[in-house]
Formats: C-alpha cells, structure tokens, sequence
C-alpha cells in the first residue's frame, strides 16, 4: 500500500484561536474584523493572547442614504460602533490608517506598505489575518488592503503566518437562496468555493461564542441592522458561525478568476 510521505500532506487546519499566538488583523472598513474573525478575536483574547486591530478606512461612504448620513457623520458613528464592537471581544489595541474610504487604490503603495509594516514591526504578531487577494467580497479596498498586508508581513515579520479569510462550499450554499436580495459579492468567480481540505485553520463557534460575535456585530447598528431584520437572527447566525482561513502560500493570484468592485465616484 502506497502512504504518501507525511512532508507533502498538509498539515490540518488549526481549530483553537489559542495556537494563533499573538494575532494582527489587518482590515479595510469598521465591521469587516466582526464578520471574518470575530470568533477568532474572542477566543484569542480569552486565551491570554494579544490580538491587535488595524482598519484602514472608516468606511464612511457605507450607506444607501447619503443625505442622512454624509461622509463625516457616519465616520464619526463608525467609529464608536467599531470602538464598542471590539471591546466586546476583548481587543483594546487598534490602529485607523485614516485612508478616504473606496480610496485604498489610488494611496501611494509603497508608502502604505511601510507604513503598516511598522505597526507589523512593533506589534510581532505570530500570526496575521486579512483578505485573500480577491478581498471576499470583490471590493477593491478589501484587495488593496490584502496586498499591503502581504507585503508588510514580507518586510517586517516574514515568519510570521499569514491567514486570508475565505468563504467555503458549506457557506455558499446556505448563501444562495439569499443571494439575490443581499448579495455582497459582487465580482465575478465570487464567493470561493473553497474545500476543507484547503483550510489552514477553521473555527466552529459554539451557540455561546456566536452569541458573542452577533452582539459585536449588532454593536455596528449602521452597517448590520437592516441585515439582520430582513433574513433574521437564526439565517444570520448560521451564515456567521464558521470563520475559515487559508494559508496565504497556498493561494496564487496568477489566473485571477474574479474582478473587482469600486465605490462609485
């Protein structure tokens, strides 16, 4: 019989927050952390571990009403919800890069590498969570902010293991029958599809921690009410209860499946 050698097979995906060590999540808007990696924040912190937030923008062109809730307002809201909903995780460390928001790409890239390899630098994180490269949800801000974070983690801390957030077959399908009225996937190729197989660490949070994480996202009312009122708690829970990540020298971006959405100018 045939065995194939222990070297080549992967390795299984981490399942306790607590091996993650210290943990630096690195995002585009106020909310993507609660969604992607609520769960994982929780139980890192509860561990003892350091966990250390960066958000990049205030996300303050999030809304359908612009009227009511011009640039400086709602940056101004999102920024105490994004204060309330990591307090309920326990994170107290967190960086704004104060870039317009729907403005990542057009920033001078190697100047924002460097900028944030030095948070990298002086936070050491084991461990770094953010985007694929095709930023979930096809947002150009989401991929901008995944690049710079690659690249930082290459200039600052490159033993440092570096996780993008992803979407699996299991979250598609509980997905699609909502897919028409709340899709937030809008770039071709998207959501991924990706096997369980291929996950470098996946959480199955429990009633008690997806409590947790529902309340952090509740804590961004601007962002999350009208969701959770229009497919309800349970739908809600279930779409959030799994956080999957892979490895980031697993992933190649040289046949780009999906393209990319901007905020309208």
């Amino acid at each position: 019989m045939s065995r194939t050698p222990s070297s080549l097979r992967p390795a299984p995906a981490i399942t306790d927050a607590a091996d993650l060590g210290t943990v630096l999540g690195v995002w585009a808007h106020p909310d993507d952390e609660a969604f992607l990696s609520a769960g994982l924040m929780a139980a890192a912190t509860e561990a003892g571990n350091r966990v250390v937030c960066v958000t990049a923008t205030l996300g303050e062109h999030g809304t359908a009403e612009p009227e009511r809730w011009p640039p400086e307002r709602l940056a101004a809201v999102r920024a105490h919800e994004l204060r309330a909903s990591l307090a309920v995780v326990g994170v107290t460390e967190h960086h704004v890069l104060g870039v317009t928001d729907g403005r990542c790409a057009a920033q001078p890239h190697d100047a924002m590498v460097w900028r944030l390899a030095g948070i990298v630098g002086a936070v050491a994180p084991d461990t770094i969570v953010t985007f694929g490269p095709e930023g979930m949800t096809g947002h150009e801000d989401h991929q901008t902010v995944s690049a710079w974070a690659t690249e930082a983690r290459a200039l600052a801390a490159p033993r440092a293991r570096l996780l993008y957030a992803t979407t699996t077959e299991e979250f598609v399908e509980q997905w699609e029958p909502a897919r028409a009225a709340f899709d937030v996937f809008l770039a071709h190729g998207l959501p991924l599809r990706t096997p369980a197989s291929a996950l470098a660490a996946e959480l199955r949070l429990s009633s008690a921690e997806v409590d947790r994480k529902v309340v952090a996202l509740r804590a961004q009312a601007s962002q999350t009410s009208g969701l959770l009122a229009a497919v309800g708690e349970e739908r809600f829970r279930q779409w959030w209860s799994t956080e999957a990540f892979v490895a980031a020298e697993s992933v190649s971006v040289r046949a780009r499946e999906w393209g990319t959405w901007r905020v309208a100018a």
